[in-house]
């Protein structure tokens, strides 16, 4: 990489929260190309001030617009040591305190010596007309926090800490940063988002700490646990499979974790039942949900009986008045609902659990009971109320989402007010946020848990909506039955008969709403997929490429998989050439770029920003270097900024996985299927992605990669308890725990790393 030396001229734009700095700087007579050339850097420059020299390491880039500039890894900052240079150097602003005529009299005063006097003898700064005792604290203080950032920085760059990620520590750890990290790194991975177990560990071994001292061995044995809950679902690991995947982690034998494990056990950091090994988050949601479903299951009901004859009378109602007309399944689906505490409706697309939830909500009005609708994510929230006529909110808002305290402010201290709560789309809801819902239920109110059961199960840890099921604890009505106009869908037909192990019909007919297109070769599959997206579907169906298609893929990588979909589409859709761009590490996103995103931000817009939601980018920001996002919820838009360093937030979204489109639907679904993608070709994953189709669902790829997905009906299984702890004893006194349930690790362990 190349290393310029020189004095910083000027400072064009700096972010004072994420120190991303746009400056100019002068090279010292070795880098100069011409005598008065003046070099561009762009990146993160937490603590660098006018007039201080500094070494910069970085990579050339060149921008159509802004020509070339040096993107800074890594920088040395030293002191000015003449005369000018401090002037300008203290003139800038860089202490609170000294503007541009103090600096003047300060330096005419002290000559060269002036940083050693602010330095060592901070009272003499009184011997300059107009520094009172009061303004020479006001200078210090400001020295010393411009002090204590260039220790911070210094010491970090030794063990090769980006700047980027120095800024993070010390916004979280101040002038303790160093302490910090000297006497525990493996914080780092806890307390700040962005760093993991691996990066924490190199640290630790750059440091010096032992290889086989108990807090590396406690936080590998906690990463593997917080690993396989994010990528795999799981809830717990048994013993021995924990202890084999820490070793093999951090390079050791399994019997060398036991005494980690134990201290672990014994701060109550995870917990241990019938040799498997919880973290304390998922041990107390799981047995909390289990407690307060059967709390609320075995509660009285307040809302008035309604007799055999006066269902009768209603169910006549609805048809007459309202043009509702039940099949005795979705009758038996409105009196359970009513009459037990709690009770879960399930079924596929076209059975009509919609119109069973409307006969309800009805039911529901007639009787003066009131209720609320709610869903897991924006889009099906909007979803459900666009289906019913009636409101709905996230689950989030529901439950009023506290950022600053990272809590809810309905718990079971302050339950939600109302009589009957209806939640949609519960496939997606894991453990964690179906803790936090039950918790805020008062033991007399009603619950409704709305889903279809074979959709793939939430992307967050735990299995809650088949274990809720499985556990044959709460009364379930499964509603079958194709109405008429289901059956003229070849969407809603086929999706069934992959349910069933039915391989769809591969003959085209115009007049279908599902289609084939062979391409066997991955390579053939893309470009196909891309000319369709881009050609076809908007010349003979009208669709807006980017508004009305989701292409769906079931992996990341491969030239069928996501990140090659994404690349090829945005090509195609939003060429470089014809949108302003921004560029921040492997991103690259541009004006009009279809975008999601990929971790949930509380303090964007008006409601926050959610892990899967999509978005629109409206316009780069140059003068800033922002990215202007628009999103909607159920509310409506609104547009949110993302500062350079928050790109890795956001993703393209031409292609998404299918865990991804989870409680969404689209116009048009395209769908990748070949023979690379074998291992995740599922039954559920494909009648999940073709159940996302509203008016038109195309599959792309070989006939042998739909084959196996509709006959491998196994379904990967998660480690859960809840079903059991539903049906047995639940473990006493563990509600009193919240300190793990709302600690930072829920938010950002479970629910933040994409699938």
């Amino acid at each position: 990489m190349p290393t310029l030396a020189g004095t910083l001229e000027r400072i064009v734009f700096r972010n004072q929260e994420t120190q991303y700095t746009v400056a100019r700087l002068a090279p010292d007579a070795r880098g100069r190309l011409f005598r008065e050339e003046l070099v561009t850097l762009v990146g993160v420059l937490p603590g660098v001030s006018v007039g201080e020299l500094l070494e910069v390491t970085g990579e050339w880039e060149s921008h159509p617009q802004h020509g070339r500039h040096l993107r800074v890894s890594s920088f040395v900052t030293h002191a000015p040591v003449t005369a000018a240079g401090l002037r300008r150097y203290l003139g800038s602003g860089v202490i609170r305190g000294i503007g541009p005529k103090t600096a003047e009299r300060i330096v005419a005063h002290f000559g060269e010596q002036t940083l050693a006097i602010i330095e060592l003898e901070p009272e003499r700064l009184e011997e300059i007309k107009g520094i009172s005792a009061s303004k020479r604290q006001q200078i210090v203080n400001g020295w010393a926090e411009q002090r204590d950032i260039r220790e911070v920085m210094l010491f970090l760059q030794e063990y090769d800490v980006s700047p980027s990620l120095g800024t993070k520590i010390y916004r979280q750890y101040g002038k303790q940063s160093i302490n910090v990290i000297r006497e525990n790194p493996y914080l780092l991975e806890r307390d700040i988002r962005g760093v993991g177990f691996k990066t924490a560990d190199a640290l630790a071994v750059h440091l010096g700490l032992p290889r086989d001292s108990v807090p590396r061995f406690m936080t590998g044995l906690k990463h593997v646990l917080s690993e396989l809950a994010s990528a795999d679902g799981h809830c717990y690991l048994p013993k021995d499979d924990l202890l084999m995947r820490a070793a093999a982690l951090l390079d050791v034998a399994p019997e060398q974790l036991e005494p980690a494990l134990e201290q672990l056990l014994a701060e109550k950091e995870a917990f241990a039942q019938d040799d498997h090994i919880y973290l304390a988050p998922f041990f107390y949601a799981e047995n909390g949900t289990a407690r307060r479903l059967r709390l609320i299951l075995n509660a009285p009901s307040p809302l008035p009986p309604v007799s055999a004859r006066a269902w009768a009378k209603t169910f006549a109602a609805l048809e007459q008045e309202r043009g509702i007309h039940l099949a005795e399944r979705q009758k038996e689906a409105v009196r359970t609902a009513y009459t037990a505490k709690v009770c879960v409706l399930t079924g596929g697309p076209g059975v009509g659990k919609t119109t069973a939830i409307r006969a309800l909500l009805d039911t529901l009005d007639a009787q003066q009971v009131s209720y609320v609708l709610a869903a897991p994510t924006g889009r099906a929230a909007k979803r459900m109320a666009e289906a019913t006529g009636r409101p709905a909110r996230t689950l989030h808002r529901l439950l009023e989402f506290q950022p600053n305290a990272n809590d809810f402010a309905y718990n079971e201290r302050r339950p939600l007010p109302h009589q009957f709560v209806i939640v949609d789309e519960v496939s997606m809801l894991d453990i964690l946020l179906a803790y936090r819902l039950v918790k805020a239920l008062a033991p007399e109110t009603h619950l409704l848990l709305v889903g279809d059961a074979d959709q793939l199960p939430s992307v967050g840890p735990g299995s809650v909506f088949a274990d809720i099921i499985a556990s044959d604890v709460i009364p379930t009505v499964r509603l079958t039955e194709l109405f008429r106009q289901a059956r003229e869908s070849a969407i809603i037909v086929t999706a069934h008969g992959v349910q069933a192990g039915v391989m769809p019909s591969l003959q085209p007919k115009a007049t279908s709403d599902f289609f084939f297109m062979r391409a066997e070769e991955p390579l053939a599959a893309q470009r196909l997929i891309v000319d369709i997206v881009a050609r076809r579907l908007p010349a003979r169906y009208g669709f807006d490429p980017k508004r009305d298609i989701q292409v769906l893929s079931p992996m990341y990588r491969g030239p069928v998989g996501v990140v090659a979909l994404n690349d090829a589409l945005q090509a195609r859709l939003n060429p470089a050439a014809a949108a302003a761009t921004i560029t921040y590490g492997d991103h690259t996103l541009r004006a009009g770029d279809k975008v999601m995103a990929v971790r949930n931000d509380y303090d964007k817009g008006p409601n926050g920003v959610f892990n899967g939601d999509l978005g629109r980018v409206v316009e780069v920001l140059r003068e800033t270097n922002q990215l202007a996002v628009e999103f909607s919820d159920e509310a409506g838009a609104f547009t949110v900024c993302y500062e350079t360093h928050e790109l890795d937030e956001l993703t393209l979204a031409y292609a998404c996985t299918i865990h991804r489109a989870q409680g969404s639907e689209y116009p048009c679904v395209v769908l990748p299927l070949v023979n690379q993608h074998y291992l995740l070709l599922q039954r559920n994953l494909l009648y999940t992605a073709i159940t996302r189709a509203k008016q038109l669902c195309v599959l792309v790829g070989d006939p042998r990669a739909l084959r196996r997905a509709v006959e491998n009906d196994a379904v990967a299984s998660r480690n859960t308890g809840l079903a059991e702890r539903l049906q047995g004893p639940v473990l006493a006194g563990i509600h009193e725990e919240e300190r793990a349930i709302t600690a930072r690790h829920e938010i950002e362990q479970a629910s933040g790393k994409p699938r």
